[in-house]
């Protein structure tokens, strides 16, 4: 198995947990990558025409993209429990794709103000993903305790999300804003796959 890789990536960084999780994460090769909304890689493009990260080559030769995929294949493929059963897998789903929205707010947040010259930035633009992150991590905050003593798709996604946050719009402050929220990660944190993939 094969992945076009970038450590910043949250999507990625999200993959990686997830096959750690399952054991194989020394059964997938990492290809370097620089793909960008503005300098595309061109070596992505003939796997994925979208040219983004993650893009995945299974060991049969299919390729899969978009982190949603790549994880929910990687679950079924390898035995895992990551996605919920037969009676919370839709409610895990949804949570999932609103977690996934928080982390989708905050690339478009950070290319706002990487990628565009300052004099073109749109605040209103910013101002509005900035608001999808807040109304996003709230509806989580409001429903913290249904995190505890899980590991599946969801906290993982939620990792991912806080620890972008942290490393690329720290002024965003999501500690102090959602305690409860807080309190779980510090918790969840300590896990090896989430540790040990942390971006610096």
């Amino acid at each position: 198995m094969k992945i076009f890789y970038s450590a910043a990536s949250p999507f990625v960084r999200k993959t990686m947990i997830v096959a750690e999780e399952l054991g194989i994460v020394d059964r997938i090769e990492r290809l370097p990558a620089a793909a960008s909304p503005v300098s595309r890689d061109r070596t992505i493009i003939p796997f994925n025409p979208l040219g983004q990260v993650p893009t995945f080559m299974t060991d049969d030769e299919q390729v899969l993209f978009d982190s949603k995929v790549i994880c929910e294949y990687l679950n079924d493929k390898f035995g895992g429990k990551l996605f919920g059963d037969e009676h919370t897998r839709w409610s895990v789903l949804t949570d999932h794709a609103a977690a996934d929205g928080v982390i989708a707010a905050s690339l478009l947040v950070r290319y706002e103000l990487l990628a565009r010259p300052e004099a073109l930035q749109w605040n209103e633009w910013i101002d509005g993903q900035t608001d999808k992150i807040t109304t996003g991590l709230q509806y989580f905050e409001d429903k913290a305790a249904t995190l505890e003593d899980r590991i599946d798709i969801v906290t993982i996604t939620l990792a991912c999300a806080f620890d972008y946050l942290d490393f690329r719009l720290p002024d965003f402050n999501w500690q102090k804003r959602f305690p409860a929220l807080k309190a779980w990660y510090d918790k969840f944190s300590v896990r090896p796959s989430i540790a040990t993939t942390r971006p610096k």
